[in-house]
């Protein structure tokens, strides 16, 4: 027997192959969607972040119309005059009065019904916000100021631990998929063992040996991944088609960007790389414990 006719035999795998280039499919797919979940979850936490970090409500409460009115005047007055302050302005009290009316109803919205003055807050830095605060209750020390950030600080707990679920869930995968190609080279070794004795006789290192796997496992994994990479950003295209559809504010910053695209695309490649390494690692290391 040649040594190009064992390096063929050593190479033709047959279902192993293809049962390979399915599991590593299915791995990149579950890894690309995961992947995308993390991202999109971190970058809806960071739009969050940027959109109420530096914005807080005003509320005044007054049963007396003018008096109210004087205090709303004089909070805005001071607040327009601090260099901190981007933008404060009085919500609209007939915007208020729909708001309110699923809950009290029409008749619970009489002209004698004494309404909250509400005052929106956009601040120039977030590290402004106590001195604002304190700004707020020297005018109306009855006044209550609630940060937005405060009222949505469950949602962006919640939001973050799917982040981390999400790259724990990607270690994981790639985890599993180490694990299967080190079985994959291990067994690759045992079925061809009186192959690899000939390739010694003629003259073949081990490394020539692993390099024979780890190329085999590389085209099987770079194979599979790409097609499950390809249906996982596929799934997330048409995902994002029916995101658009709904519309929903609430899952408006549930988006990838550019370079999130750019990362889940190279998925395939690093898991390559890693299983290259793997099965290199594996064979050498039992090829070396055999002599």
């Amino acid at each position: 027997m040649s040594a190009a006719a064992a390096r063929r035999r050593l190479l033709d795998h047959g279902r192993s192959n293809r049962a390979m280039a399915w599991i590593m499919g299915i791995m990149l797919f579950l890894t690309v969607l995961a992947g995308a979940l993390g991202l999109a979850t971190f970058s809806a936490t960071r739009a969050l972040d940027a959109d109420l970090s530096g914005r807080l409500t005003v509320q005044v409460v007054e049963a007396d119309d003018a008096a109210r009115d004087r205090t709303v005047a004089a909070i805005l007055s001071r607040l327009r005059a601090d260099p901190a302050i981007a933008r404060a302005g009085e919500v609209d009290r007939a915007r208020l009065a729909r708001l309110l009316e699923p809950w009290l109803g029409e008749a619970g919205l009489d002209a004698d019904l004494p309404i909250p003055a509400m005052i929106d807050v956009d601040v120039a830095t977030a590290d402004a916000m106590p001195r604002v605060e304190a700004l707020i209750r020297s005018v109306a020390p009855a006044a209550a100021v609630d940060r937005h950030a405060t009222w949505l600080a469950p949602v962006r707990g919640l939001i973050v631990t799917l982040a981390w679920l999400a790259g724990g869930v990607v270690l994981l995968v790639a985890g599993a998929t180490t694990f299967v190609v080190l079985l994959a080279a291990r067994s690759g070794l045992d079925t061809h063992r009186d192959t690899i004795e000939v390739l010694h006789m003629l003259g073949s290192t081990d490394v020539q040996v692993a390099r024979l796997f780890q190329r085999r496992i590389a085209i099987d994994t770079l194979a599979g991944g790409a097609i499950g990479a390809a249906a996982a950003l596929l799934f997330l295209v048409f995902l994002g088609i029916q995101l658009d559809a709904v519309g929903a504010e609430v899952i408006g910053g549930v988006r990838l960007r550019p370079a999130d695209w750019a990362l889940l695309a190279l998925l395939p490649v690093a898991f390559t790389l890693m299983a290259t390494f793997a099965a290199r690692w594996s064979v050498l290391r039992v090829l070396g414990r055999r002599l």
